[in-house]
């Protein structure tokens, strides 16, 4: 969509133009004696209803037609009423032209879109048509640039929480039909925002379990998501624990526990994973991945055996260099592997979760910091306690050695007046 000053303009008077379509559209004769009267909404009621037609015919006409009815109906004050019908017509397939037709009717409705005055409520509708031909046409690419928007026209409908969650659910819904799994995750926590916190019924309800689930089990399955607390924080999630404790077990080793934890889970609810449609594979090393992030962050000397690291992973020592690897490129962690010493060398990480539990840890490293920093002063203090000894000691030296060289000089005097003794008579 065009910027909002976009503008469309066709010479010719009202009634010249309409007449115009109006034979294009075949009902001339019907709208003739409504023109002699002047009654323009008419005229747009009859335009509008024939406008059907405008789907069928040839791709070289169709968008100058259209442009043509959106120019009538755009001047009237009953704008309102015409365009949610001319809207719904544009998502319609156009017949007349299979491979160009979705491109071409998305291009009317943003023209349509850009004409409307920002506060227009009608916006609202013209936005929702033009989702229904993306998600149709398999156009969200043409969307995206625009949906950093959104927000921003949101304010400008006044469009109240329930339609906002319908608006989101729908963005989520194209996203996902496009394969953009990520932006369509976004959205649903969006829809997820817009329940009302504070109200139990509203947060257990059906719509939002649903969406709840749906957020969590692309979150579960993503290859790239590993930070959970974009859902446990949200009131609908936790509510789960009432509807679908099972799930929201799950959740929470995902959130904050390991591997082992994930196959007492599979051990206690067998068979779920597969009867939900889940990928153990997936979760499985995901499960991995996390585990060892967990491992490298309570890990206080720095230091990972890659024994310790095979044991938590449950996986032969060969492997270990390869899960190092792997958690590196997902980000979890940073570090550099020593295969002299058979050790991982962490040199960042990331805490799953940060509770009492971690801020102990933080105490631990602190006191060990502190502790550091008190050896490193001591030892700066007595190199600097050394340095100035000897410095003085030098000073007192080269003192020495003046005071030596100036009493050598007093006792040489062997040339002068002072040592001639004059002999004479009176």
């Amino acid at each position: 969509m065009a910027p909002s000053t976009q503008q469309v303009f066709i010479d010719g008077s009202f009634a010249d133009l309409a007449q115009e379509l109006a034979e294009y559209l075949n009902v001339g004769p019907e709208i003739q004696p409504l023109l002699e009267e002047n009654k323009k909404d008419e005229v747009l009621k009859k335009l509008v209803t024939a406008s059907t037609v405008l789907n069928s015919s040839p791709e070289k006409e169709f968008t100058a037609a259209y442009n043509l009815l959106v120019y009538l109906v755009i001047q009237s004050p009953s704008v309102n009423i015409f365009l949610p019908r001319i809207c719904e017509n544009l998502s319609k397939p156009v017949t007349s032209s299979p491979a160009n037709g979705s491109g071409l009717a998305l291009n009317i409705l943003s023209t349509v879109f850009n004409l409307l005055k920002p506060d227009n409520d009608v916006r609202f509708n013209v936005f929702q048509a033009i989702l229904r031909l993306v998600k149709n046409s398999g156009l969200f690419e043409m969307l995206r640039p625009q949906l950093k928007k959104l927000d921003s026209w949101i304010v400008e409908w006044d469009v109240d929480e329930e339609d906002q969650r319908k608006l989101f659910g729908q963005i989520a819904d194209v996203a996902e039909d496009s394969g953009d799994e990520e932006q369509s995750y976004q959205y649903i926590l969006k829809a997820l925002h817009t329940f009302d916190p504070k109200n139990t019924a509203e947060i257990s309800s059906a719509e939002a379990q649903k969406l709840s689930l749906r957020a969590l089990r692309i979150a579960l399955l993503s290859s790239n998501h590993f930070d959970f607390n974009d859902l446990t924080s949200l009131p609908t999630i936790q509510a789960l624990s009432d509807s679908h404790p099972v799930y929201s077990e799950l959740l929470e080793i995902l959130s904050e526990k390991e591997l082992e934890d994930y196959n007492d889970f599979r051990d206690e609810h067998d068979g779920f994973i597969e009867d939900e449609g889940l990928d153990n594979s997936k979760l499985h090393r995901k499960m991995r991945l996390l585990t060892l992030a967990s491992l490298a962050a309570s890990t206080n000397s720095r230091e990972l055996e890659y024994r310790r690291i095979a044991k938590a992973l449950q996986v032969p020592s060969e492997d270990v260099e390869m899960w190092v690897i792997d958690v590196i490129r997902a980000g979890l962690v940073e570090g550099k592997l020593s295969q002299q010493k058979q050790m991982f060398l962490v040199h960042r990480t990331t805490y799953r979760v940060f509770g009492d539990k971690q801020w102990r840890e933080v105490a631990t490293r602190l006191d060990q910091w502190k502790e550091s920093l008190r050896s490193v002063k001591e030892v700066i203090s007595r190199e600097r306690q050394q340095a100035e000894t000897q410095k003085e000691r030098e000073l007192h030296e080269v003192d020495r050695k003046v005071a030596g060289a100036t009493g050598m000089g007093a006792g040489r005097r062997t040339g002068g007046r002072d040592n001639i003794v004059e002999m004479g008579t009176d």
